[in-house]
């Protein structure tokens, strides 16, 4: 595991990014929990830290733990499905690179021999593990996230960019939150 993940910090694949490569990614043999996002930000790009943000906090908040516990690899793995920042877009950043998944993602998860959950935040991350078991909405496959149960726990982005989306969708926070909590609890 330490030589996959020296391989993949070490990474070039993605040089021509606007701000570089800069792969983040944290696992452990041992971690129970994967958290499969979009990208890192920018904030995180400089820091080097996964989920080091305003993104990284609420997603903290929904699953009721500190950061001591999510930043604890032997608990929680985290893999982006683009481990670069991929830079700006006129409405926020850019999507995932689309090599990096395919690269990394099945030699990271023939490694994670005691994962109990695979959190499947964002569009990209459900795409590419659901494929035709989604729904045809965001909105609809984490209304039903029930269905995923117990391999996948599929969330909305946790961006505060997303707060229209919570407010629309209030059901989440009453329903979706206090279900990811016992489950997070459960599993910790």
């Amino acid at each position: 595991m330490k030589k996959l993940l020296a391989e993949i910090r070490n990474c070039s694949i993605c040089k021509d990014l606007p701000c570089g490569p800069n792969p983040v990614v944290a696992a452990s043999l041992r971690s129970k929990i994967i958290i499969i996002g979009q990208a890192p930000g920018s904030v995180v790009h400089e820091s080097g830290i996964p989920w080091d943000d305003k993104s990284g906090d609420n997603l903290r908040a929904w699953m009721d733990i500190d950061k001591h516990t999510f930043y604890d690899t032997e608990n929680i793995a985290i893999i982006p499905m683009g481990f670069c920042y991929p830079g700006r877009a006129k409405s926020g950043d850019l999507p995932p690179r689309k090599e990096c998944a395919p690269k990394w993602h099945q030699q990271l998860l023939n490694n994670l021999n005691h994962v109990e959950l695979i959190m499947l935040i964002g569009k990209y991350a459900q795409d590419y593990y659901l494929q035709k078991t989604r729904k045809r909405t965001l909105t609809e496959t984490v209304k039903n996230y029930d269905e995923y149960l117990p391999k996948y726990f599929v969330l909305p982005h946790p961006s505060p960019r997303n707060n229209i989306w919570m407010a629309k969708n209030e059901w989440f926070k009453k329903e979706v939150v206090p279900e990811l909590r016992s489950v997070i609890s459960n599993l910790l």
